[in-house]
């Protein structure tokens, strides 16, 4: 069989497979309003900043769901990026039909879905401001192929979300795959029978044998144990990547690597135990190597993550700013400030008053946790400094003189603060939040 042949038979059993179960398998009434986590994720302001430093509106913006499944990541872009277009495409019809029904009882009218392979994009007629392209790409026959058509449909200034599966966390599943296909479960589209005898296979084995002490749990007996399996055990499809085969398909299609979308997870420094006190050699290592090395590093020595989930853009924009531990204090004094949409809610906001009031710190990090590893705290005066932020963009000027009324003495000397002493104050204070994207920084021009 030639490898075109190969492709249009696994695309097929593909079809058949999300046409039979629809992915996710999400209530159609669940909502991901108050999931701020994923919101903050599906923003397109987060990548969009962490490529250009720089505020988007999303009102306008055109935004595909590439492999839409049953729709519900499309309806958490659309409840991300208010004023947004979201089309959704996939190669499944009753996924689509699933998609489309989603969008329609949550209210969004500003949608529209079709049945259509990810190699056909262009056949849309459309250029997407972003990409979201979430557990498809390792699917593919050809993941640089799949690149290369969503970046055919990208805008010169858009961003692609995509993900890969990771052949170092996920190797027992592949394990499995590798024996179902073996014994003939994968022959074509694994149905009822395929998966009662994987499952019976897989219970029968003894406890000890390896691949049912890590491939197999009671998760895999519950009411929707068909669909673990078929995620898993039975995936049509799916392959694994390294970091390394990850930077190699961007390269081949010439797209740009801007971030790991759970970046802060990814800090090969974090596997230490004092991550401020590394052994002398990997202390003059670290900041040499680069990038893709770093995060290589850090999957050999602890491949957790199922996911390499990462954002790209076209070669042309990435790294073309200065970051903002490197600003001159001329780049703050003309900067403005922002804080990330997913904060300015009213919950957040009553929470920052209540603290400001009794003088306790805000656990900034309780609305959005995803980028830390640790609880991020205000201190209850500068969070009344910040304030204002929970209203509009406020410039740094604006807010060093507010620290200036807030706190006009010295606690210890009562000796007047000086407005470098305040620079200083909210300057450290926007830094720390920055690195969370909590607050989001803009130059000048």
């Amino acid at each position: 069989m030639d490898s075109q042949k190969y492709d249009l038979d696994l695309i097929e059993k593909i079809r058949q497979q999300f046409d039979k179960t629809p992915y996710p398998r999400t209530p159609l009434e669940q909502s991901p309003k108050d999931d701020l986590n994923s919101l903050f994720i599906h923003n397109l302001v987060t990548p969009y900043y962490l490529v250009n430093q720089k505020i988007t509106n999303t009102e306008g913006k055109v935004i595909l769901d590439a492999g839409c499944g049953s729709g519900y990541k499309s309806l958490v872009l659309a409840e991300a990026n208010p004023g947004a277009k979201i089309v959704g495409v996939d190669l499944s019809e009753e996924s689509v039909k699933a998609a489309r029904h989603r969008l329609e009882f949550h209210g969004f009218e500003n949608v529209e879905f079709h049945t259509l392979s990810i190699y056909d994009l262009s056949e849309l007629g459309m250029e997407f401001d972003y990409i979201n392209n979430d557990e498809v790409l390792y699917l593919l026959p050809d993941v640089a192929a799949g690149l290369k058509a969503m970046k055919s449909v990208l805008k010169p200034e858009g961003i692609i979300r995509t993900n890969l599966h990771s052949s170092l966390q996920r190797t027992v599943f592949f394990r499995a795959q590798e024996l179902f296909k073996k014994i003939g479960l994968m022959d074509g589209n694994p149905e009822e029978m395929e998966m009662e005898l994987a499952i019976e296979t897989m219970k029968s084995l003894k406890n000890g044998v390896n691949l049912k002490d890590r491939a197999w749990n009671a998760g895999y007996e519950t009411p929707d144990w068909k669909g673990t399996l078929l995620s898993n055990h039975l995936l049509v499809g799916d392959k694994g990547f390294t970091i390394p085969e990850m930077f190699a398909a961007l390269r081949e299609v010439e797209l740009e690597f801007v971030s790991m979308v759970y970046w802060r997870y990814w800090d090969v420094t974090d596997l230490f135990q004092e991550p401020d006190n590394l052994p002398a050699f990997w202390a003059m290592s670290l900041p040499e190597i680069s990038t893709e090395d770093r995060l290589h590093l850090y999957e050999l020595l602890h491949p957790i993550h199922r996911l390499l989930d990462f954002w790209c853009a076209h070669s042309s924009q990435v790294d073309s700013f200065l970051p903002v531990d490197q600003w001159q204090a001329s780049d703050w004094q003309g900067a403005k400030i922002h804080l990330h949409p997913q904060l300015r809610n009213t919950k957040s906001r009553e929470d920052l008053i209540k603290c400001i009031t009794e003088q306790k710190p805000f656990v900034i990090s309780g609305y959005v946790s995803l980028p830390t590893m640790a609880p991020v705290e205000i201190d209850g005066t500068m969070a009344a400094c910040l304030l204002p932020l929970w209203e509009e963009p406020q410039s740094f000027k604006f807010l060093v003189q507010r620290w200036l009324k807030i706190r006009p003495l010295d606690l210890v000397t009562l000796e007047p603060v000086s407005e470098q002493m305040a620079f200083e104050e909210v300057k450290k204070c926007l830094s720390k939040l920055e690195v969370f994207l909590y607050v989001l920084l803009e130059k000048s021009v």
